[in-house]
């Protein structure tokens, strides 16, 4: 089994590289009888259509010609602000709630509303909040939990610090579901169901002494992480069977939509197991950062790039299936960091939480 502490170093800042829902309110269900939510993926302005992708599929949308067309900004919760548009502010990409007649299979509507959301909106949603989380941001191992507040062992410069998170009492909770990888399908949750040894992460205004915080909002999960060696790729299943290089077993790791594949550049990887052993070394990435801000920087790579032998990291969240997962992030070039000093051993090790956590690498 992988220690709690080595999931706690790279599990949950991998598992959040995914941007958090902004899916508003006011949209609703994604989809029920005479509406539809979804992305869109063509148009056509001469014949008013739009093609929806759902989560149920492809939905074609006829847009009547006296439909009412409103856009709304991320995370509105009504419709008070929205404003009007025409068919041809619509662009692909963007996010769609469409209300009307729908068929009978359910595979075509014509619509009477139609509520946007623009891509370009939503990335710029995006991109403000990740900001928020780099800055009021923090990620710990859950040390206790009562009926109003959760404890997580935090790195500081001393050391291991506890802090003491407090959701605010319009505070978003939610939890990673053990069958999904998507952050958008992390439910609704309650304090309550946090438990010792999860890791969780939060956004919010800590105290002046740092021992305490106010969260805005509170994600959590229980994660496991697996360090094995490739053993074969199959490209068009998106499926890479591996070695667990702990139990030595092989397990076959599902690459889906939603997962993220990274290969880290030497300099990087090298000055990671640097910090991570205790070995003095140069500046890894260049600047101070965290491991999560340096996995972001690093660009994707394609299932097919993944050669055999290569050694990967994966997280994924802690299903019943033992011998196959679904990765939220598989992550290569990492044989630097499981590879023991002196030895060719490849193992997650024992690093403790002092050791493994890189803190501010600079």
């Amino acid at each position: 089994m992988i220690p709690t502490a080595l999931q706690a170093k790279f599990a949950f800042v991998l598992a959040l590289l995914a941007p958090v829902s902004l899916v508003p309110a006011c949209l609703g269900q994604e989809q029920a009888n005479g509406r539809a939510l979804g992305v869109v993926e063509t148009l056509d302005a001469a014949s008013r259509q739009i093609t929806l992708k759902t989560g149920a599929g492809e939905i074609a949308v006829t847009v009547d010609a006296k439909a009412k067309l409103l856009r709304v900004s991320p995370g509105a919760t009504d419709l008070s602000k929205a404003t009007t548009i025409e068919f041809t502010d619509i662009t692909a990409g963007d996010r769609v709630r469409a209300r009307g007649r729908a068929s009978a299979d359910q595979k075509s509507l014509v619509a009477l509303e139609i509520v946007v959301i623009s891509q370009s909106d939503i990335a710029g949603k995006q991109a403000a909040e990740r900001a928020d989380w780099d800055r009021r941001g923090v990620t710990g191992i859950v040390t206790e939990v009562t009926a109003d507040s959760v404890t997580v062992n935090m790195r500081a410069v001393e050391g291991i610090k506890p802090l003491v998170i407090t959701p605010a009492p319009n505070a978003v909770v939610r939890r990673y579901t053990p069958d999904s990888v998507k952050f958008a399908d992390a439910k609704a949750s309650k304090l309550s169901e946090i438990r010792k040894g999860d890791q969780v992460r939060a956004r919010g205004d800590k105290t002046a002494d740092g021992g305490q915080m106010t969260a805005e909002e509170i994600v959590s999960g229980q994660f496991k992480m697996i360090a094995g060696l490739v053993l074969s790729v199959d490209a068009q299943e998106n499926l890479v069977r591996i070695n667990n290089i702990e139990t030595k077993k092989p397990m076959t790791v599902r690459i889906s939509a939603d997962s993220t594949v990274k290969k880290l550049p030497p300099q990087l990887a090298q000055g990671i197991a640097a910090r991570l052993h205790g070995v003095a070394a140069g500046s890894p990435g260049g600047g101070r950062g965290d491991l999560q801000s340096m996995i972001d920087r690093t660009p994707a790579i394609k299932v097919a790039d993944l050669m055999a032998g290569d050694a990967v990291i994966v997280s994924s969240v802690s299903g019943v299936n033992s011998d196959q997962v679904t990765a939220i992030m598989l992550l290569a070039g990492v044989e630097p960091i499981l590879t023991k000093p002196g030895t060719r051993e490849m193992s997650l090790g024992d690093w403790n939480m002092v050791s493994g956590d890189l803190g501010g690498i600079e």
